[in-house]
């Protein structure tokens, strides 16, 4: 009984621990405040005016329109400070 105990103890421990909270999509909107082409880093300013760093990857949608959208309120969904998408709000 006890090594059913444990084992049921730990294997729920594992799965927990091996979960972590990844996936989490963290969405910013406010106005685009800057946009560096070299770095692929953006600027969100949001709305209580906290700043949010986050930097372009190949697979964003919409990062070919970033340059365009700098000093416009935008949307920008991001994981772990690498964006997934930016649009226009």
């Amino acid at each position: 009984m006890k090594k059913a105990l444990t084992l049921i103890a730990l294997s729920t421990l594992a799965l927990g621990s091996a979960y972590a909270g990844c996936g989490k999509v963290v969405t910013n909107e406010g106005k685009l405040k800057s946009f560096d082409p070299a770095t692929k880093k953006l600027v969100v300013e949001g709305k209580d005016g906290a700043a949010a760093t986050i930097t372009l990857t190949p697979s964003t949608k919409g990062a070919d329109e970033a340059e365009k959208l700098v000093g416009k309120k935008v949307k920008v969904d991001s994981e772990h400070g690498k964006a997934t998408s930016i649009a226009k709000a």
